[in-house]
């Protein structure tokens, strides 16, 4: 191999691998804060208009729970099927919603973040 080749391969491999590697090592955390933040995103705009959507925020409609209340009515992941294929409401003004499959899972992952213990 040309000697040139090999010097300038082993100083410009760590310059082009270091970013990759450092993009890997963040990636899963980064994804799960995108994941919660696109979930608090679709809340926030989708049901932010009667439910408190928060760790503390009051519900402003009387029959709508305050979501971080649900899991005390019954488990989260419950709602998956619910989200997906059009969610309906005991009380009659509230709207049906149905969100795809990725935007249900960031909105499952939100509601589980901000469960009071």
């Amino acid at each position: 191999m040309n000697p040139l080749i090999l010097a300038l391969s082993m100083v410009l491999a760590p310059m082009v691998l270091a970013p990759m590697v450092t993009r890997a090592e963040a990636g899963p955390a980064q994804e799960d804060a995108d994941i919660l933040k696109r979930g608090q995103e679709l809340v926030t705009n989708e049901c932010g208009r009667c439910h408190g959507i928060g760790r503390s925020d009051a519900s402003r409609h009387p029959q709508a729970p305050p979501f971080r209340t649900l899991s005390k009515r019954y488990p989260i992941e419950a709602l998956e099927e619910a989200l997906g294929e059009g969610i309906i409401s005991g009380h009659p003004d509230m709207p049906e919603f149905e969100f795809d499959s990725d935007d249900v899972g960031a909105i499952i992952a939100y509601l589980k973040s901000i469960q009071a213990k």
